[in-house]
């Protein structure tokens, strides 16, 4: 059991919400995304997925595709998110790790080493948008001999049937599109959410966390009422964005979304 799946066991043991964060590998450079995710977990962020950017993001709104397109103009390579890893690693930063990204970095950078660096410098997980469980086969194969964790996708669009294998496949947390289309900060809750996801968790035997629009603390406590915990991205690159490359105003927003979700006791 990796770091990630003790966070999921333990908090699915203990009815505690899991909030997890996102963020792109070099934006606004390298040096603040370690300090952002150091100070994630200081605020009591459960979960970390660290994405490393990627010219044609098919699930990416504006916003992620801006940061992604300032990081790969800064030069940020895979070794900088590994590297990124390790450092947070050597510095005791102990929450879980998922690295996101699509098949493309992956499979130039060779699919065997990816996941053999990936595990070594930190990560717990790998989150690839466009790899179906349907279609990976090697590579699952190889994760599983790396001892990383997959996580997967399901959308409100997802089949009864597909739901049921994604829910099986699906490890440490399984992720629930609560919108149709890209990611992106949205201003309202869809009214269907809750009938999906407690279709999902009749199946699930893990954390079921709400992702795709969660932009504000109302929003994410409301979502977690009905799910295991909420997953926020594109409102934290948004505050980052409009502050100039500043990350103070993302990591108030954070503490912020992190007692709406978990309450008083969402510190570490």
């Amino acid at each position: 059991m990796n770091r990630l799946q003790k966070v999921s066991a333990d908090a699915a043991s203990a009815g505690r919400k899991i909030f997890c964060a996102f963020t792109t590998v070099g934006y606004p450079d390298l040096v603040k995304t370690e300090k952002l995710v150091l100070g994630f977990a200081r605020d009591g962020v459960d979960i970390v997925e660290l994405g490393f950017p990627f010219s044609d993001p098919l699930a990416d709104e504006p916003t992620i595709q801006y940061s992604s397109e300032q990081a790969l103009a800064g030069g940020v390579r895979l070794k900088d998110a590994f590297d990124l890893a390790r450092k947070l690693r050597k510095k005791r930063c102990e929450v879980p790790l998922v690295f996101f990204t699509y098949f493309n970095p992956i499979f130039r950078y060779g699919t065997k080493k990816f996941l053999s660096q990936a595990r070594s410098s930190g990560f717990d997980a790998v989150l690839v948008p466009d790899l179906p469980p349907e279609q990976e086969g090697d590579f699952r194969r190889e994760a599983k001999a790396q001892g990383l964790a997959q996580i997967f996708l399901i959308a409100p669009t997802t089949s009864p049937a597909r739901m049921r294998m994604i829910a099986r496949e699906s490890e440490g947390f399984i992720y629930y599109v609560s919108l149709r289309g890209v990611t992106g900060a949205r201003q309202a809750v869809p009214s269907d959410i809750r009938r999906h996801l407690a279709e999902i968790k009749k199946t699930a035997d893990k954390p079921v966390l709400v992702g795709f629009g969660v932009s504000k603390p109302d929003q994410a406590r409301e979502l977690s009422r009905w799910s295991d915990g909420v997953i926020v991205g594109s409102a934290i690159i948004d505050r980052i964005r409009k502050a100039d490359g500043r990350i103070e105003p993302a990591s108030e927003f954070i503490r912020e979304m992190v007692l709406a979700v978990k309450g008083e006791t969402g510190g570490r």
